[in-house]
């Protein structure tokens, strides 16, 4: 599991991508971003999660997001993401590898 906090946005994006990436290599079957710690993630971050959920389901896996806040549900929902990502509502439940 990636824990993410704070705001994902042009500036954060290109960290958050290097270590999904980097996560993704080591484990592809199954990565969980808890987001119950973001604030905020404009459009930029929207596209970091959606290329490590491609990177993902390349490799045979799965990319999950857990826990996110009101703001980054919304955004979710208004795009039409959260049909494409599996949104787990409470990362301490998250099981397995």
């Amino acid at each position: 599991m990636i824990t993410v906090a704070g705001e994902i946005d042009l500036y954060t994006a290109p960290r958050l991508q290097s270590e999904l990436m980097t996560a993704l290599s080591r484990s592809p079957a199954r990565l969980v971003v808890d987001l119950s710690g973001v604030g905020f993630c404009d459009s930029t971050g929207i596209n970091v999660l959606l290329a490590a959920h491609r990177q993902a389901r390349e490799r045979g896996g799965e990319l999950q997001l857990a826990g996110p806040g009101s703001a980054t549900r919304k955004v979710l929902q208004v795009t039409g993401l959260e049909s494409v990502f599996t949104v787990l509502d409470d990362p301490a439940k998250v099981t397995g590898p």
